[in-house]
């Protein structure tokens, strides 16, 4: 074991969301499972499965989150009359070597970075352990899935080409999420 992957940019699956496309190849798996006669053509995901039958190789699944920030304006008036006011007694502190509204600037944005660091500090660690969580138990439930559908595979040799091609891409693509969930988490390769 190498150990749990923590740099994003190594990460195959850096968000939640990002797993939703193996839950839909686990939940494809299900269906197939439960259903013997059930080919691409009744998939919910048929593009996915034919193009892992062309390719004859599952790819890795990415997903890049978007954050959007914005920010509230006040008037230039209001801001420099606030930092001179919050920065007066720095300022004469320090034997007036900065201007109180500059000394303002850090009276008024010391607790705030600090708190701002704290909290956004606590919200990665908070989702990159729910992440983790969640690849671990996505990585177990595709395994169970992955075994069912090889034994599902040999169950078929007899049953339509249509049947074999089903279960062969599932087949791959499930070995693909496996491999990708395997590199996320730090297992053997």
């Amino acid at each position: 074991m190498g150990g749990y992957i923590k740099k994003k940019k190594e990460m195959n699956f850096q968000s939640v969301e990002a797993l939703q496309q193996v839950v839909n190849v686990v939940n494809e798996a299900a269906m197939a499972l439960n259903d013997s006669k059930r080919t691409i053509r009744e998939s919910a995901i048929p593009e996915v499965l034919t193009g892992a039958i062309g390719a004859g190789i599952g790819s890795a699944i990415s997903f890049t989150a978007l954050y959007g920030l914005g920010a509230v304006g006040l008037s230039a008036a209001g801001i420099t009359s606030g930092l001179a006011t919050a920065g007066a007694g720095l300022s004469a502190l320090i034997g007036g070597a900065l201007s109180p509204m500059v000394a303002g600037i850090f009276v008024l944005a010391a607790p705030v970075a600090g708190l701002a660091a704290g909290g956004v500090g606590l919200a990665a660690h908070l989702k990159h352990r729910q992440l983790k969580q969640e690849k671990e138990r996505l990585y177990q439930e595709v395994l169970k899935k992955h075994q069912a559908i090889i034994k599902a595979q040999k169950a078929a040799l007899n049953e339509s080409r249509e049947r074999q091609d089903y279960l062969s891409s599932l087949n791959i693509l499930l070995t693909q999420a496996l491999k990708d969930l395997k590199h996320d988490l730090g297992y053997i390769a």
